[in-house]
C-alpha cells in the first residue's frame, strides 16, 4: 500500500495532507505564520519560514500516522504564485521573498508597460504587468539592491523552493514560470526576448518542466531530517490555483472555481491559451499538460476579512463574524465595502485603488460591517466571473473553496451574488488533494488524474441555491459597487 503527501505553501500558512491511496485523507497539518510590511506597500516572508512550517508539519504527520507516513511513495507541490525567491550558489536565500501583493515596483510596471511590445504581451506573455509579480519586483531589484542582484545564482518561486529544500535540485515549472510575467505561454518556455530586454542573465532561470514531471528524489539531508526515504520521487508540482483545480475533479471546460483566501480567485480550465483582450484577468499553464488557467483575481479577499477581525472589530474568530453576518439581511442595509485594501487586479489593474465603507449609518452596527465586507468580496469576485464568461468561456458549473467555503453564510452570499448553485467539495484542502492527485499519477500508483479524481473527490449533499428575492437585492448593490470606483478613482 503506498500514500502520497501534498505540500502546499501558502501565503498565511503552509498545509501538508498525507494521502492513503485506497483509504483517502489520512491526515493533514498546518503552520501559520505572517507577512512582513517592512514599508507601506511592501510584503514579504523569510523562505526559511516556510520550510520550518513543512518541517514541523511533516514531524507531526510522522508521528501522528507512523505507518502511512513511512509508506509515502510520492511527493507533490501547491503554493501561493507570482513571489519572488533570489538564492546564492549555496541555495540560501539573499533576502526575503516579495510576495503577490506587494506594490513597490508600480514605477517598474509603468517602464515595463512602455518598453515591451504589445505583440510581446498579446502574442506571448497575453497578460499585463502589474505590481507583485516576479518580472517587475526582480527589476526593483535590480534597480534598487544591485547587491542583491549580483549575488543571485538562481530565482524561483515559493514552492519551488522548498522543493529544492527536499530534493537539492534546482528547476522551475510551467504554472508558476508562467505566473512570473518571464514566460511564453504558447511555447510553454521561458521569454528568452523579455529576459534579454530586462538586462536578466538567463542562467538564473532555472530549466522549466511540465508540473507532473519527477525532478528527483528526496536527498539524504532531507530524508534524515523527516523520515522520508531516499527513493521517493518529488515531483515539480504547480500554482495553488491549478492544484485546487485538480482536486476539485476539473479536468475540463465549463466548470468555474471560486476561491476565497488571502486572495480570491474566480478560475477557469481552457483547452488553449485564451485570454481577456483588455487584460483584466491573468492566463497561465494549467499544471495539466496541454491544458491553461483563465482567472481573475481580487488582491484582498479573505484578507478583507481578517483586516476587520484584527484591526476594527477585535473578534477572535472567524466563525464569530460568519454568524454576526448572518443575523443582518441581504446587502446590509445599504452598507457597501470595497475591498481594495492593497489596490485591485480585476478588473482595474490599478495599484492606487483604495477600499472604503459606502453608506455608514448611525443603524449600522459591527455585524452590518462584517456582511458588507463578505458582500464586498463576493461583489470583486463576480467582476471576475463576468469577464471571464465575456472571455468565451461560460459557466455551466460553480464550486466554491478556500476559506470561504467554510462559511455557510458566505457561500450562500455567493450564490446570490453569483445568481448561480454552488457546491463544495467534501475535502477542504482542494490544493493539497490535486498535488497529492498529480505525484500519484506521476508515481504510478493512479493510471490518470480521472481515476484519481474518481476515488477522492466528492462534493457535499448540500448545495447552495440562488434565491430569487436576494438575487435582486444583491444586482442593485452591485451596480453601486462598480459605481463607487469609478466615481472616487480621481479623489485617490
Amino acid at each position: 500500500m503506498a500514500s502520497l503527501l501534498g505540500i502546499d505553501i501558502g501565503t498565511s500558512g503552509t498545509k501538508v495532507m498525507l494521502l492513503d491511496e485506497k483509504t483517502g485523507v489520512a491526515g493533514i497539518e498546518s503552520e501559520t505564520y505572517q507577512v512582513s510590511i517592512p514599508r507601506l506597500g511592501y510584503a514579504e516572508q523569510n523562505p526559511d519560514v516556510w520550510w520550518e512550517a513543512v518541517l514541523c508539519c511533516l514531524s507531526r504527520l510522522r508521528e501522528k500516522y507512523g505507518k502511512c507516513y513511512s509508506e509515502v511513495a510520492g511527493i507533490g507541490f501547491s503554493g501561493q504564485m507570482h513571489g519572488l525567491v533570489m538564492v546564492d550558489a549555496d541555495g540560501r536565500p539573499i533576502r526575503p521573498a516579495i510576495l503577490w501583493l506587494d506594490q513597490r515596483s508600480t514605477k517598474e510596471c509603468n517602464e515595463l508597460n512602455e518598453r515591451i511590445p504589445e505583440d510581446l504581451i498579446t502574442g506571448s506573455l497575453r497578460n499585463r504587468i502589474f505590481t507583485g509579480f516576479a518580472l517587475p519586483s526582480l527589476l526593483w531589484v535590480k534597480k534598487h539592491e544591485p547587491e542583491h542582484f549580483a549575488a543571485i545564482h538562481k530565482v524561483m518561486q515559493p514552492k519551488d523552493y522548498i522543493r529544492y529544500k527536499i530534493t537539492g535540485m534546482f528547476g522551475a515549472e510551467v504554472t508558476d514560470a508562467s505566473a512570473s510575467l518571464m514566460f511564453d505561454l504558447v511555447k510553454r518556455d521561458w521569454s528568452y526576448e523579455l529576459q534579454r530586454m530586462c538586462g536578466f542573465p538567463p542562467s538564473v532561470f532555472p530549466e522549466c518542466h511540465e508540473s507532473g514531471e519527477i525532478q528527483g528524489r528526496v536527498s539524504r539531508e532531507c530524508a534524515c531530517l523527516t523520515g522520508l526515504g531516499e527513493s521517493v520521487p518529488v515531483i515539480y508540482g504547480m500554482g495553488d490555483q491549478q492544484a485546487q483545480s485538480i482536486g476539485n475533479g476539473v479536468f475540463s471546460e465549463g466548470t468555474f472555481i471560486c476561491n476565497i483566501g488571502t486572495g480570491g480567485q474566480v478560475s477557469a480550465f481552457c483547452g488553449q491559451p485564451s485570454f481577456d483582450p483588455a487584460l483584466r484577468t491573468q492566463t497561465f499553464c494549467h499544471g495539466i499538460e496541454g491544458a491553461w488557467t483563465l482567472y481573475g483575481a481580487v488582491l484582498n479577499a479573505g484578507m478583507s476579512l481578517k483586516w476587520l477581525k484584527d484591526n476594527i472589530l477585535r473578534e477572535q474568530s472567524f466563525e464569530k463574524l460568519s454568524e454576526m453576518a448572518g443575523e443582518i439581511p441581504s446587502g446590509s442595509e445599504g452598507l457597501i465595502f470595497l475591498p481594495y485594501l492593497t489596490g485591485e487586479r480585476t478588473p482595474h489593474m490599478d495599484t492606487a485603488a483604495r477600499g472604503m465603507f459606502f453608506g455608514l449609518h448611525l443603524s449600522h452596527t459591527a455585524k452590518h460591517m462584517a456582511r458588507a465586507v463578505m458582500e464586498g468580496v463576493t461583489f470583486a469576485l463576480r467582476d471576475s466571473m463576468e469577464i471571464l464568461e465575456q472571455a468565451g468561456n461560460p459557466c455551466s458549473r460553480m464550486i466554491s473553496s478556500g476559506g470561504g467555503a467554510a462559511s455557510p453564510v458566505w457561500l450562500q452570499i455567493q450564490a446570490d451574488v453569483f445568481n448561480r448553485e454552488i457546491q463544495v467539495c467534501r475535502v477542504s484542502e482542494q490544493a493539497c488533494l490535486g498535488a497529492c492527485m498529480l505525484a500519484g499519477v506521476s508515481a504510478g500508483i493512479f493510471k490518470s488524474l480521472e481515476e484519481a479524481g474518481r476515488r477522492f473527490v466528492t462534493m457535499e449533499e448540500r448545495t447552495y441555491k440562488p434565491d430569487k428575492e436576494r438575487a435582486a437585492v444583491y444586482e442593485s448593490a452591485f451596480g453601486k459597487y462598480r459605481e463607487l470606483y469609478r466615481r472616487t478613482k480621481a479623489l485617490l
